[in-house]
């Protein structure tokens, strides 16, 4: 059997939890591969919208397994509450959540390293979540990192104090005034209850559902255009988001990947710092955003939006091998007469359909063509087939630019409004 892969092919925000949640019926295990809580994957059903960061979005099917990979890193305080969000809707999970011991642990210096760091660079920072996302990376690929198999080592507490130290030298250079009490006692009480789940070497566990002809379906966190290599660097976040990091960061080799679901949203957003070349600052990006509610879901940040950037698509499409693609909040885009789709960029003058090395913005410029809108209501549309023409025009266009087949149409928040598209 072949591991699925579920990715987002924007800047993040494209709904990935919503259409993991429709599609893990398909599935016997759904795993998160990389990322943290800087994710936030938001689900609507019953009138109740759930936002999870760490815990992966197939936890409200019951009978479903699911795994936290080594390429997440977790953060316990955090962790802790999605558990308690779980509780609350009276979820079972101790016999579903298996977390990789080889997942990496972001501790309270991890936070305030990240906060004291984005506050030094003032004008010139990247616009981090504050999760220590970065930080607990940068203690991975430096080799100092605690890991979630070390919380089960009777010496954990020792190790965690010299780490802590380190950290602490780090901070005293810079100007930064912290209280660390403030997260320790929390984060203890969530490395605790951490102990009770099912930490196991999650490598073998992936490989041996797939040997046994289970079906697994790797959902990622971000974006492509945040991807740590090929995204717009240095605005990007610490992991790589692409497919290959599903293999890296669930310990399945490439020749084992089966399909590759791209997710993107009918627009684009950003949320933080970074280039953006379809980037909208007028009324029209703002009706966008209202009518999307486009706020981060991790930091309630208001959303950046512009025009769908088929230059960018094209890209992930390219690195992450899509061999399917789903769009999200078609139904944002009803109410405008015309619609602009980015199909190129022009750089110093000359025109591309290759994302650039570098998107200063100074010298580039979108190409865009126009298509007809739609004024029709979507809300009780039930088959693809009902949808607007325009609409439809609208995903034909996308189809034939990208060369991917569109398979599912979302027209809302809901898991319920998700269409089939033959």
């Amino acid at each position: 059997m072949k591991l699925d892969v579920l990715l987002g092919l924007q800047w993040g925000d494209e709904g990935k939890g919503k259409i993991v949640d429709v599609i893990a019926p398909r599935y016997d295990v759904v795993a998160r591969f990389q990322g943290g809580p800087n994710a936030g994957h938001s689900l609507e059903f019953n009138n109740i919208r759930h936002v999870l960061h760490m815990i992966p979005s197939g936890i409200f099917h019951p009978e479903k397994i699911n795994i936290i990979g080594n390429g997440v890193v977790i953060d316990p305080i955090i962790f802790s509450k999605e558990i308690n969000e779980l509780d609350k809707l009276g979820v079972q999970y101790l016999d579903t959540i298996i977390i990789s011991k080889k997942a990496h642990l972001i501790l309270p210096t991890h936070r305030i390293l990240d906060a004291a760091s984005e506050a030094a660079k003032g004008d010139t920072k990247i616009g981090s979540t504050l999760k220590g996302i970065g930080p607990a990376y940068m203690d991975k690929t430096g080799r100092n990192g605690l890991r979630v198999g070390d919380i089960l080592d009777p010496g954990f507490n020792e190790i965690y104090r010299y780490l802590i130290k380190k950290h602490q030298q780090i901070l005293s250079q810079y100007s930064f005034n912290y209280n660390l009490s403030e997260f320790e006692q929390g984060w203890m009480e969530g490395i605790e209850r951490m102990r009770k789940f099912k930490i196991a070497d999650t490598e073998h566990l992936v490989n041996g559902y797939l040997a046994a002809n289970k079906t697994v379906l790797a959902e990622g966190a971000q974006g492509t255009m945040l991807d740590i290599d090929f995204g717009s660097y240095p605005f990007v976040t610490s992991s790589n988001t692409i497919t290959a990091g599903a293999c890296i960061g669930l310990g399945v080799p490439p020749n084992n990947v089966g399909n590759v679901i791209g997710i993107f949203k009918a627009y684009c957003t950003r949320v933080g710092g970074g280039p953006f070349p379809t980037e909208l600052m007028d009324e029209t990006g703002e009706k966008m955003r209202k009518t999307g509610n486009e706020y981060g879901s991790t930091t309630g940040r208001p959303r950046r939006c512009g025009w769908l950037d088929l230059v960018a698509l094209r890209y992930a499409i390219m690195l992450n091998g899509v061999t399917e693609m789903t769009i999200t909040k078609a139904d944002v885009l009803s109410g405008f007469d015309t619609l602009n789709v980015c199909t190129a960029y022009k750089i110093n003058g000359k025109e591309t359909q290759e994302f650039p090395y570098s998107l200063d913005q100074s010298s580039l410029i979108p190409v865009y063509k126009t298509l007809k809108g739609w004024n029709q209501d979507l809300s009780n549309i039930e088959k693809y087939s009902d949808l607007p023409d325009e609409l439809k025009n609208y995903i034909r266009f996308i189809e034939q630019e990208t060369g991917v087949k569109v398979t599912m149409v979302s027209i809302g928040p809901d898991r319920k409004e998700i269409l089939q598209k033959n």
